[in-house]
Order: structure tokens, then sequence, then C-alpha cells
């Protein structure tokens, strides 16, 4: 067995941990905007900031859990080809000169995860699951099983 095939078997895992790492630390960029924690101030008066704060906090948090994550994670992509596009290339070409490489990162990342989809282990597929069985409700209340 090759090592790439022995790597495969991991491939979902691997998905996931990353999906929770980026998420989550797309959401504590919402997070500096929205409620001006992790040493930054709140940007929830600029109409700009706060649009950003929330499909950041919101959308990370999402992609995180797994839930909607394609809508979250295309919204998110979309925002960040936004602001590359405005904040950081007005300043040059290249990302690495005019700062903008995170949002690159982010912008793609998101657009991969649009496209691909979050993977077989989210929340929703949990819920999913649970709705099947009968131990969930329509409405998300959780229900006795039978």
């Amino acid at each position: 067995m090759t090592t790439v095939k022995r790597l495969d078997k991991y491939g979902e895992y691997v998905y996931l941990v990353v999906r929770i790492i980026v998420g989550f630390l797309f959401a504590c960029h919402g997070a500096q905007k929205l409620f001006g924690v992790l040493g930054s101030q709140p940007e929830i008066h600029d109409p700009e900031g706060l649009v950003a704060g929330l499909i950041e906090f919101f959308g990370g948090s999402l992609v995180a859990l797994g839930l909607a994550a394609r809508a979250a994670a295309f919204l998110a992509s979309g925002e960040m080809a936004v602001a590359y596009f405005k904040a950081h290339a007005p300043r040059g070409f290249w990302p690495i000169l005019n700062g903008g490489e995170r949002a690159v990162f982010y912008c793609f990342f998101f657009l991969y995860v649009a496209a691909h989809g979050p993977g077989r282990m989210t929340l929703e597929s949990v819920v999913q699951r649970l709705r099947k069985r009968g131990g969930v409700g329509p409405s998300g209340s959780l229900t006795p099983s039978d």
C-alpha cells in the first residue's frame, strides 16, 4: 500500500479539521469587527464594517459547523474578493506586496468549500440523521425516539 493510499482514508478528517480551523479564524475576524475583541475596535458604526463583521462572524461559524456551509462559504468568498479589490489591489498587483494574501486565501478557500461542499462530517448531517430516526422535529426541537 502506497503512502498516498494510506493518507486517502484520512482525507475527510483532515478536511473537517481544516474547515473548522479556517471557519473559526474567519469568525474571529468578524468578532473583532462586531464586538471589538481580540485587540480590535468595533466597526459596527461603519456600514461596510458591520456587513463584513456579520458575514465573517456568522459565515465563518456556519462553515466551521457545517450548517448551510455552501451558501455561507459562497457569501464569504465574495466578501473576501470585494475586500481584496477594494482595499488591497489599489496598492499593487501582487498580494504578497499589497498585504492581501489573507483575503486571497480566504476567498479561494471559501470558494472551494462552496464548490466542494462541507464534506460528510457536518452538524447538518447529524441533524438530518436524527430527523430520519425521529430524534429531531421539523422545527429543530428534540423529540423522544421510539
